[in-house]
């Protein structure tokens, strides 16, 4: 992919009868929130689109919540949805821009492109664009999985990129999770952040209107974080949901070989051999 990972609601609504086009709502609400995306989903979605469940198309083999599956799995889950090899994939969420970064970051780094919805479904509605209810029944197509194992971040090499004077660590958690204020939603993690991380709130990359913020917001954003968009970059969150904002607005700068340290502070936070700092 290059250029602007992000498309417009005016350039959504005016492909929809496209034939190569392929939506997926990725709506997913922290499990506090009192409801789920495929509720959210079911409601109301726009024209065509198929519902992707993080906790569903996930990793079995941990109990870490939501990690990248494995490449056959990906790959099954995403024909049975109706998405192919040459498909255009546009990804949104409910809450203008939250989890669809997530998705987006998942198939690229299954070796696919993607764009987000600037805004999603809030912006949808907001503009008085036709919505669907309902389940989905897509015809099932064939999606190859190419994995590209540079996109995604173990804790090792987390570790070693907080020791690498020539790479950043970014970390989407709230200024409070990250100091060690605030506790973290998942019970048995510790508090605060690994030590030489550079906070960068995912909400401050984020307009109330639920769009990403311009880039010469995003360069000063990014400045005000000690942060560098030219330095190559992982970023880390609670759970490797947020963190994928991050990496969206870096692609959004032009920098597209960002990494995600998928387990994020779910794993980080949880072992006890790696180091966790409290302030800031």
């Amino acid at each position: 992919m290059t250029g602007d990972p992000l498309v417009s609601t005016d350039w959504l609504a005016a492909r929809l009868a496209s034939p190569s086009l392929r939506i997926i709502d990725a709506t997913w609400y922290l499990p506090d929130e009192g409801r789920t995306g495929l509720e959210s989903y079911e409601s109301a979605h726009i024209p065509g689109a198929v519902f992707f469940d993080i906790d569903a198309i996930a990793d079995r083999d941990t109990d870490l919540p939501h990690m990248l599956p494995k490449p056959a799995a990906f790959a099954a889950a995403l024909g049975w949805l109706g998405v192919g090899d040459e498909d255009q994939i546009v990804v949104y969420d409910a809450q203008g821009l939250f989890s669809a970064a997530r998705v987006w970051w998942m198939l690229r780094a299954m070796g696919h492109s993607a764009r987000v919805l600037d805004g999603g479904l809030k912006a949808w509605l907001a503009e008085e664009r036709p919505v669907e209810s309902g389940p989905a029944a897509p015809a099932q197509r064939r999606f190859s999985a190419k994995p590209q194992p540079a996109l995604a971040a173990s804790a090792d090499q987390t570790r070693l990129a907080l020791e690498d004077p020539a790479m950043q660590v970014l970390d989407a958690r709230s200024p409070a999770r990250f100091r060690g204020e605030a506790p973290e939603p998942r019970p048995g993690l510790r508090s605060g952040h690994m030590p030489g991380a550079k906070n960068l709130p995912w909400s401050s990359l984020v307009r109330p209107d639920g769009r990403l913020a311009e880039p010469d917001d995003l360069r000063r954003l990014f400045a005000d974080a000690g942060a560098d968009p030219a330095k190559s970059t992982i970023t880390t969150c609670g759970s490797g949901v947020t963190a994928a904002i991050l990496a969206l607005a870096l692609a959004r700068l032009g920098r597209e070989d960002v990494a995600l340290y998928d387990g994020s502070w779910a794993e980080w936070g949880g072992r006890l051999d790696l180091p966790a700092v409290s302030g800031p």
